[in-house]
Formats: C-alpha cells, sequence, structure tokens
C-alpha cells in the first residue's frame, strides 16, 4: 500500500462495463482510501436509519428520484467519516453538473479539494461484446466475464459454488440503451472537469493490469 504525503480525494468515471468495479478495488487495496458508491451509501443510511437516509427512503418507497438535495447530504455526511480523512473513491457521484458544483462547494467549506478525476473511455462496439459476456452469482454478488475474468470451472462462481447467470441489463439491446443514456448525462460532466485541468482519461480496453497501471501512474502524480 501507497503512503501519500497528501489526501487523495478521486472520481472515477466510465460508461457500463468499463470495469470500475474492478479499478476501484485495486486502487482502494494500493492507496487505502474508501470506495464510496453511491449505491452502498443509500443502503447503508436507510439501514441505520439516519435522518437522511429516512428521506431517501421515503421517496424510493414512492418510485420517485431522490432529490439533490438528500444526496449531496448524504454525501456530505460519509465524507466527514474518519475513514476518509486520507481521502475518498467517489463512483456514481456526482452524475449532474449542479451535483458537481454543490460538491466543489462542500470540499471547499472543508479545505479540501478534488485530486483528480478519472475517466475510464471504451468504444461503445467493444463495451456491447463484453458486457454480453458478463456473468454474475445471484447469491454473492461476485462477477465475471467469459472473455477478459473467466471463472475457474464454466458457469460456476470460485466464491460460493453457485451457477452464474446473466443478468437482462447486460443483454445487447438493454446494454446500448444504458449506454446511450450514459453518454448524455456524462459528456456535461466531462467538460465541466476538463475545463479545471484535472480530467485524466485512460483506456479502459486494455488488460486489467495495464489499465490500473494507467490509473496508479496518474494518482501517484496527484496533488
Amino acid at each position: 500500500m501507497k503512503n501519500l504525503n497528501h489526501p487523495l480525494n478521486i472520481i472515477l468515471m466510465g460508461p457500463p462495463a468499463a470495469g470500475k468495479g474492478t479499478q476501484s478495488e485495486l486502487i482502494v487495496r494500493e492507496f487505502g482510501i474508501p470506495h464510496i458508491s453511491t449505491g452502498d451509501m443509500f443502503r447503508s443510511a436507510i439501514e441505520n436509519k439516519t435522518k437522511l437516509g429516512l428521506e431517501a427512503q421515503a421517496f424510493i418507497s414512492e418510485g420517485k428520484l431522490v432529490p439533490d438535495s438528500v444526496t449531496i447530504g448524504l454525501v456530505e455526511e460519509r465524507l466527514g467519516q474518519k475513514d476518509c480523512e486520507k481521502g475518498f473513491l467517489l463512483d456514481g457521484f456526482p452524475r449532474t453538473i449542479p451535483q458537481a458544483e454543490a460538491l466543489e462547494k462542500m470540499l471547499g467549506s472543508q479545505n479540501r479539494k478534488l485530486s483528480k478525476v478519472i475517466l475510464l473511455v471504451a468504444d461503445d462496439k467493444e463495451l456491447v461484446e463484453r458486457i454480453s459476456s458478463r456473468r454474475v452469482c445471484p447469491k454473492c454478488g461476485a462477477s465475471y466475464n467469459l472473455k477478459t475474468k473467466k471463472p475457474q470451472k464454466d458457469g460456476i462462481c470460485d466464491s460460493c459454488g453457485s451457477e452464474l447467470i446473466q443478468r437482462p441489463d447486460d443483454r445487447a439491446e438493454s446494454f446500448v440503451v444504458r449506454l446511450d443514456a450514459y453518454s448524455s448525462k456524462t459528456l456535461p460532466l466531462v467538460e465541466f472537469y476538463k475545463k479545471k485541468g484535472i480530467l485524466a482519461e485512460v483506456d479502459a480496453l486494455k488488460d486489467i493490469d495495464e489499465v490500473f497501471a494507467d490509473v496508479d501512474k496518474v494518482l501517484s502524480e496527484a496533488k
């Protein structure tokens, strides 16, 4: 694990199937900072029945989108926890320019700033091929890829021995819709962070170790 002499505050962005989960695990292991995904954050706040968690639950129960004010409050609450003192890896937030501006303001009030925004870049056609090869374990949630991260035994989870499945969202026709939605929402954020000079693009279609070598280089040079 690297021991940096400054906090490392990172956002990891990228389209579905670009390998954000895998790279997040490697970043956490190498740099010792917590991986904060909005999904996990919501679940934790709801399970612990925090004030904001209960507010979020009320919207979710009614099938409504959780408003920015609640989401931003949850992020601020999470980033204030002790394990974030040496930095954090945000995944799934921000998703919009107003959220990005709110994060910037929040960090500024805490005398903190973003070190780097990493964008995993991949060709759509390649991603469709990759996602069609993804399989997941319905029991423990482990994820595999028939091209790049095969299970030791065909169709069987290495961790718990359950039979792997293909999620409906991972079928090519469904995935193209997800890619289009990602592109339309994310492009403004890419431009936002490019203008600030903190965006680094990394080719996500290399081997996992090669991708991480590029990510590692970017983060090791970040200030």
